[in-house]
Parts: C-alpha cells; structure tokens; sequence
C-alpha cells in the first residue's frame, strides 16, 4: 500500500534520466512545480531540446553517469536501456532519494497517480501500480463531475480566506461558513458562467454570517 502525498518541489533537484516520449512527459509534469529540472541523456525529443533552450529545464546530452543524482528529491528512471534503469535505482537507493522507473514496478520506491487539474485544485487517482488503465478511466469519470467551475470557486475562496480569518475568530465558525459557501447556489452561478454573480453571492454570505454572530 502506497502513502498518498503532495510535494512541494520549488528550488528543489528533480533529475529526469532519459530523453524519449516518456521523459518529456514525466518533464512536462514537473514544470509549473517551480523545481529545477535536470535532464540527462544523449538524445532527447525537439520538445526537450526546445525546453533546454528556452533555460526551462538544465539538459546534459550524455549517458547516466554514477553521481548524476546527488542533491536530487526525487529521480526519474525513463530508459529502455535495463542496465542504466537498475544503475540509477541503485545510486538512488544507496542516497536515500526516491525513485519512479518507468514502467518498472519493481525499480520503483513511488509511483504517479492519475491526475486530473482544475486550477489549484488538484485530484490524485490511483491503484497502487495494479492498473493505470484503471486510474486513466476513473480519472476521466471524475472530471465530469469536477468542472472548471470549481477551480473559479477555489479562486474565490482563497481571496476571501484571509478575510474571513479576520473577521471570525473561531475555528468551528469559520467550518460552519465554509460550509455554508460550498453547500449555497454559488457554485450553481458559476456554472452559468456568473462569475460576477457568485462572488457577490458569496460575499453576502459572509455579511449575513458575520452579522448573525455578532447578534448571538
């Protein structure tokens, strides 16, 4: 059984060995993380090498070499070559980095859920390695119920958080207006593309609350 976690990899080494199709995904995913990504391999996709000049990603147009990992958080393995897929394992292993090679379960110390994105929101599916075909389809199922809309509400509540921590000092108070925003018509308004509406919406919320306290 795997632990479901978020990282947070801004300023950190991320080492990608390989410069296939597989590479230039695992890349593309750690992009908008803020990490500082090292690829290495003698050839890489013109996506890559694009990204390499545009100073996105550090490349080194070389074979893995032992010590290419040092200073990483995490590594990942993508290589059809089995002998540099166990030679990193095994650095990574020895320094106590984790590891995902690709499509080697066994060589891996985590692997990548499924992941659907709705601006800040972020929903992780996964199957513990048993199925990714599995996770793929779940994940499609789930980004019809998760729409767009719920990115704008997360905006909306993020912009009004420090107010609301402001103007309700208890912890069980502002629960009970959270809960009051999430289970209202705002949500509603912005499926209708009321962005404008919803956020007066929630703002008369928060008064009506505010005020219902200060009269208790």
């Amino acid at each position: 059984m795997f632990y479901p976690v978020y990282l947070n990899l801004k300023g950190r080494r991320v080492v990608v060995v390989g410069g296939g199709e597989v590479a230039e995904r695992k890349t593309e995913s750690l992009l908008d993380t803020g990490a500082s990504v090292l690829v290495i391999s003698p050839e890489v996709t013109p996506h890559l090498a694009a990204l390499a000049e545009q100073k996105r990603i550090e490349l080194r147009k070389r074979e893995y070499s032992h010590g290419d990992c040092a200073d990483a958080a995490l590594i990942f393995s993508a290589t059809d070559d089995s002998e540099v897929s166990r030679n990193v394992y095994g650095e990574a292993m020895a320094r106590g980095i984790f590891i995902n090679t690709a499509d080697q379960s066994a060589l891996c110390s985590f692997i990548m859920p499924a992941v659907l994105r709705r601006g800040d929101i972020g929903v992780a599916i996964s199957t513990s390695g048993t199925s990714p075909a599995l996770a793929s389809l779940l994940r499609e199922k789930i980004s019809k119920i998760v729409g767009p809309e719920y990115a704008q509400l997360a905006e909306l509540l993020s912009q009004t958080r420090s107010e609301i921590r402001g103007r309700v000092s208890s912890e069980r108070d502002r629960r009970e207006l959270h809960y009051r925003i999430l289970n209202s018509d705002i949500i509603t308004m912005l499926k209708a593309n009321d962005p404008a509406g919803a956020e007066r919406r929630l703002r008369q919320i928060v008064e009506d609350f505010v005020c219902q306290q200060k009269t208790q």
